[in-house]
């Protein structure tokens, strides 16, 4: 008759808990020749490549739909809104894809094929961060880092993609603008196989049922088949007081089964309680969803020149974003991280909620700083008799946008990577594709909400005689749709505040542990 530690073995094998690093053959991973920098700078590139695509497409998008396809500007708006929002949240497909099933490489190699499966970007993420092994210490300090560098590589990348794209599709063609994207996501996908031999694995719960369950399903059936029963020996072998208990006459199967609902409960649990900090942010990422649309459309009004024979495409000034991003996150990293570190005692410097909450602050000063250089645009259009003449640039400099796309890249650089490493890092260790595409889904949720007050605020502005989003901004107060933004990114801040105070660090040795120097 089998013993308890018997059967635990069966019940741990079957339910397929994370194993150790394996290497490209199935072999325990050697530290020194799979995994961390060597492996991860493969990754980063293909996300460079894949940011490169995304925003080849939607950074210009604007001016295509008011442009060649004659959508009014309210229109064009909130169909970019809810494109966005359908992007950003198809990746919880691809994440429990690649948590549950499919696992993180193969998943990143078929929606690399298919990239409008949108599971692309949260497995590249955790399949990224997966090189760094979290018992080493100097390991779990790169894996922060790590953070940092894919974004400095992936803004790098957007950069070059808002000047370069935005030349081709304003000035050569739509068709080729739209078409270099998708070689390069070619490209990237054989980057990535390139440093398919360097790469550390994990058999998730998932991917263990379906990969190692032969020889556990044998041993089940054999043990079936023989009519062996684990008899309840609590008295030889007391369980852990939280485990489930089991009488005589209930098989391995059937406490594999329960242990499992039981693990089931807890991953749910684990999930929900990240709800409030997710739900916190959503006006952090309607915000965001502006500098796509609004702020694009508002640079197409200004004098773009730079010296006599230049003029800047209006998308390509979202690149002071990214541009603002690669020169902060070496700042941040090399200079911040470490100073902070000095009088905090963590190794991160500062906890990531409150990395957020920072982000969070910044991106309502260039709210404020939007409306208050749109209601100056307004004034400068009035005195100049261009208010019915949209077509005419306002006698306004573009560099009068440039703070606030400064603001909104200083804000990304805490936001933006703080939640990725936050959902990445609080989610149980077998669903972080699945947890940074929580992440991702802050924006998708957040662009379709975006979507809903542009379409309610210009249905209800219109019946009372104008738009704030008329078609012709000269006439349209699209300072006061900013104004309202900043008003509710304020109470969404203090509700932030509350929350994080609050939270529970799942790893709380990690977050507050102290380090020496």
């Amino acid at each position: 008759m089998p013993s308890r530690s018997d059967s635990d073995s069966l019940l741990v094998r079957a339910e397929g808990m994370r194993d150790a690093a394996l290497d490209y053959h199935g072999r325990p991973a050697d530290r020194g020749a799979t995994g961390g920098w060597r492996s991860a700078l493969f990754i980063i590139a293909v996300e460079i490549a894949e940011r490169f695509t995304f925003y080849g497409v939607s950074a210009n998008l604007i001016n295509y739909l008011t442009g060649p396809l004659g959508q009014g500007t309210a229109a064009a708006a909130a169909a970019i809104n809810a494109w966005n929002g359908v992007a950003q949240l198809l990746p919880l497909l691809g994440g429990a894809l690649a948590d549950k099933w499919l696992g993180r490489y193969r998943t990143i190699v078929i929606a690399s094929l298919l990239y409008i499966l949108g599971g692309h970007k949260p497995c590249v993420q955790a399949f990224g961060a997966d090189q760094f092994d979290q018992t080493d210490p100097k390991e779990t300090v790169s894996r922060s880092s790590f953070f940092n560098w894919w974004y400095f590589g992936m803004c790098a990348g957007t950069a070059v993609t808002l000047v370069l794209l935005s030349y081709v599709q304003d000035n050569i063609g739509w068709g080729l603008g739209f078409g270099i994207p998708c070689a390069v996501m070619a490209a990237a996908l054989a980057v990535f196989l390139l440093g398919t031999r360097t790469y550390r694995y994990y058999v998730t719960a998932g991917q263990g049922l379906f990969a190692r369950a032969g020889e556990a399903f044998a041993e089940w059936r054999s043990r079936r088949k023989a009519g062996q029963l684990v008899q309840d020996s609590q008295e030889l072998d007391p369980p852990a007081a939280d485990a489930p208990r089991f009488s005589a006459g209930v098989d391995v199967e059937e406490q594999a089964a329960v242990r499992n609902n039981g693990g089931l409960v807890k991953e749910a649990k684990a999930i929900i309680r990240l709800f409030p900090i997710w739900a916190a942010c959503l006006l952090y990422a309607v915000a965001y969803s502006q500098s796509s649309t609004f702020f694009t459309k508002q640079a197409a009004t200004l004098d773009r020149r730079i010296g006599r024979h230049v003029q800047v495409p209006p998308a390509a000034l979202q690149s002071f974003i990214s541009v603002t991003i690669v020169v902060i996150i070496p700042i941040y990293d090399r200079v911040l991280v470490p100073v902070s570190r000095r009088y905090s005692g963590k190794p991160s410097g500062i906890t990531m909620l409150q990395r957020i909450g920072t982000g969070m602050f910044l991106s309502l000063l260039s709210m404020v700083i939007a409306a208050l250089v749109e209601k100056h645009r307004l004034r400068v259009a009035g005195d100049a008799g261009l208010v019915d003449k949209p077509k005419v640039p306002v006698p306004m400099s573009l560099w009068w946008m440039v703070p606030q796309y400064v603001l909104f890249g200083a804000a990304d650089v805490f936001t933006m990577v703080g939640l990725q490493e936050f959902f990445y890092d609080q989610v149980p260790d077998k669903l972080r594709s699945l947890g940074l595409a929580l992440y991702l889904s802050i924006f998708g949720v957040g662009s379709f909400i975006s979507s809903a007050l542009v379409s309610v605020i210009d249905r209800v502005t219109t019946d009372r005689g104008g738009s704030w989003f008329s078609n012709n901004l000269n006439r349209g107060h699209v300072d006061y749709f900013y104004w309202l933004l900043a008003a509710l990114s304020a109470v969404e801040l203090l509700a932030y505040v509350f929350f994080a105070v609050t939270y529970k660090y799942k790893n709380r040795g990690a977050v507050h542990a102290t380090v020496d120097g």
